[in-house]
C-alpha cells in the first residue's frame, strides 16, 4: 500500500451541460482552477460513449480491455480521483455505474462518455498530497504515486 495524508481544501460544486465528454471536460476545469488532488463524486445522464469494463483476461499484461459501448440514454453515478500524470497534468480517473431499463454498465470511463441532459459534480480539493500517475511498464497503466507534498 502507498499513502499519503492530507487535508480538504477548496470545494467545487459542477454542473455540466449536454454533450460534455467525460473525463475531459472536469481534466480541463481542474487545470483552469489549479486542482493538483481531488476526490470527485458527480451523477449525471450519460447518452453515449465508452466504458473500459474490465481486462479480457485477468492475469495477461499487459491490459487487453473490455470495452462496452453505451447507447441510449442512462443514469449514472461516478467516482474518482483527480492526480497529475507524468507532465503534471490533471487526470480524472473515474468509475461509474450507467444504469438503463434495469440492467447495468459499470467499469472505468476513460475512453469518455457524453453528459446527457445535465451532470452534477462535487470536486473536494486534497491539500498537502501530491499524487502523480506514473506509467507502470507491466500493466501499461499509468498507476497512482501519493506522496507527501514537498
Amino acid at each position: 500500500m502507498k499513502a499519503a495524508e492530507g487535508r480538504v481544501g477548496r470545494v467545487f460544486v459542477v454542473r455540466l451541460e449536454e454533450g460534455d465528454m467525460i473525463p475531459r471536460c472536469l481534466e480541463e476545469y481542474a487545470l483552469e482552477k489549479n486542482i493538483k488532488v481531488a476526490l470527485v463524486t458527480m451523477i449525471s445522464g450519460i447518452g453515449e460513449g465508452n466504458v473500459v469494463s474490465g481486462p479480457k483476461e485477468s492475469n495477461n499484461m499487459p491490459i487487453d480491455p473490455i470495452i462496452t459501448a453505451v447507447e441510449g440514454a442512462h443514469e449514472m453515478v461516478a467516482a474518482g480521483l483527480i492526480a497529475s500524470d507524468e507532465e503534471g497534468k490533471p487526470k480524472l480517473h473515474i468509475h461509474g455505474a450507467l444504469a438503463r431499463a434495469g440492467k447495468v454498465i459499470g467499469g472505468c470511463l476513460r475512453m469518455g462518455v457524453k453528459t446527457w441532459l445535465v451532470g452534477e459534480v462535487v470536486i473536494i480539493e486534497i491539500l498537502g498530497v501530491q499524487g502523480k500517475r506514473i506509467l507502470d511498464k507491466k500493466s501499461n497503466y499509468p498507476l497512482l504515486r501519493p506522496t507527501a507534498a514537498q
